[in-house]
């Protein structure tokens, strides 16, 4: 790959557009992160759940404050590598941009509940009601449902026209879309549950490779390489994720202070990095707030990890640009970050996401998201019956197809559930259920 051709201008929907000759208040770039920031879905990710549910005393994160964080990263990522970057294309400037634009978006497609939403949606057409469509779809749309993904869910938010919408979506530069797609291969190849792109987009992601230069990898069928800068979206990802996740669980009471210190400190070696230790000592004498510790801690986790996954992306460039480097940056840090790394992600799949107010929501999100996918899917194949029209007059216009398809009638309501936040969502299930009825004035 060629960053002369990895870094476009060029937009999905309106390829024969060009930009004013005038100087620009903004670089292309910049308008596609204003465009994430200031949208509909990205606001709602305040309402859904990263891990935690929702507490009233603590704010733990949500997808929302997850995704200005990882877009944080991602810049930082993106800025160290235009100074590593042999090109003379005049866009390479802008990959911290572009880094941090697709971080913001990389969430925009999970459904709500958690990590436990896409497995509640894949759970309703493999166990469920919608088992019954299995025999009406084609083995890719089949696999899109029962793999449900919601990397893939988020390039179609992005780039699907909705119902009195525009084309091309939210209609963002090539390189900020190709940066998003971690697994660069439909559902039909996906050997676990990861896969980039639904069959309806399928269209759309090989245009944008091919403007690109990425290639399909002769070795692997049906899968392309990955742009350069998912890697740098995925570390960014990667090194947020659980690292925040050890300070919530501190403050939500589930990790000792002593156990959360221990597991920030483990990133440091003993001798290579002796001045950073002490400088750590120093601070957390100075310091004696313990909240303010461990966020001191996590914090210089976060910038030791960045700059280690830089190596590591400096150090494979070119198995990176023939796109045959395999696994993922943070998967190739120095052994004591490694060992550290795997200490956090052994420790929070034992203590943090099992416990018990993780899986509660786990729970409660397979039940409202089964029960809305049945309401709704229903009432889209046979629109005809009167509880069916009455359950349709809840379907945003925006959701709603012309199609007589099956496949596009029930991603309009995967859409539609998907996009929810997780207080919207039970207050449905709760009015549709009966549980709760609507406030009479």
């Amino acid at each position: 790959m060629d960053w002369n051709k990895l870094l476009s201008t060029k937009r999905l929907g309106m390829e024969d557009w060009e930009s004013s000759k005038k100087k620009e208040d903004r670089s292309q770039f910049q308008r596609d992160y204003d465009r994430i920031i200031f949208s509909s879905p990205f606001r709602r990710m305040q309402n859904k759940t990263q891990v935690f549910p929702l507490p009233e005393h603590i704010f733990v994160h949500n997808r929302l404050t997850h995704s200005l964080e990882v877009a944080s990263v991602g810049r930082s990522l993106g800025n160290l590598l235009f100074e590593k970057v042999d090109s003379e294309s005049t866009l390479v400037s802008e990959i911290g941009t572009i880094v941090s634009t697709a971080c913001l978006a990389h969430d925009l497609g999970n459904p709500p509940f958690g990590h436990s939403g896409e497995a509640a949606i894949s759970n309703f057409f493999t166990n469920g009601a919608g088992i019954e469509f299995e025999k009406k779809l084609d083995v890719g749309e089949w696999k899109d449902l029962t793999h449900f993904d919601g990397n893939a869910n988020a390039f179609r938010l992005l780039t699907h026209q909705f119902n009195g919408k525009r084309p091309g979506g939210f209609a963002l530069t090539y390189p900020t879309l190709a940066s998003i797609v971690k697994y660069p291969f439909e559902s039909v190849w996906a050997t676990k549950q990861k896969f980039g792109f639904f069959q309806s987009e399928k269209e759309d992601y090989l245009k944008i490779a091919s403007e690109l230069g990425i290639e399909m990898l002769p070795e692997k069928r049906n899968q392309f390489q990955r742009h350069p800068l998912v890697y740098l979206v995925e570390a960014a990802d990667d090194i947020c994720y659980q690292i925040m996740d050890l300070e919530d669980a501190f403050k939500l009471g589930i990790l000792s202070y002593d156990t959360t210190k221990e597991l920030y400190l483990d990133f440091y070696h003993p001798e290579y990095d002796k001045k950073s230790l002490g400088s750590i000592e120093n601070t957390l004498r100075r310091v004696t707030d313990r909240n303010e510790q461990i966020s001191y801690l996590r914090a210089g986790v976060i910038g030791k990890l960045i700059h280690e996954c830089m190596d590591v992306f400096v150090q494979n460039q070119d198995t990176i640009m023939n796109g045959v480097f395999e696994g993922s940056l943070i998967g190739a840090i120095r052994e004591k970050q490694s060992e550290a790394m795997k200490v956090v992600k052994e420790i929070s799949f034992s203590e943090v996401y099992n416990h018990r107010s993780v899986v509660e929501i786990e729970i409660a999100g397979y039940k409202i998201i089964g029960t809305l996918l049945e309401e709704f899917i229903s009432a889209v194949i046979q629109p005809g019956n009167l509880y069916s029209k009455k359950i349709l007059s809840l379907l945003p216009e925006q959701y709603k197809t012309e199609s007589d398809l099956l496949y596009p009638k029930i991603q309009s309501v995967v859409d539609f559930i998907s996009g929810m936040t997780d207080i919207f969502a039970l207050d449905l299930y709760r009015k549709i259920k009966g549980i709760s009825l609507p406030e009479v004035v």
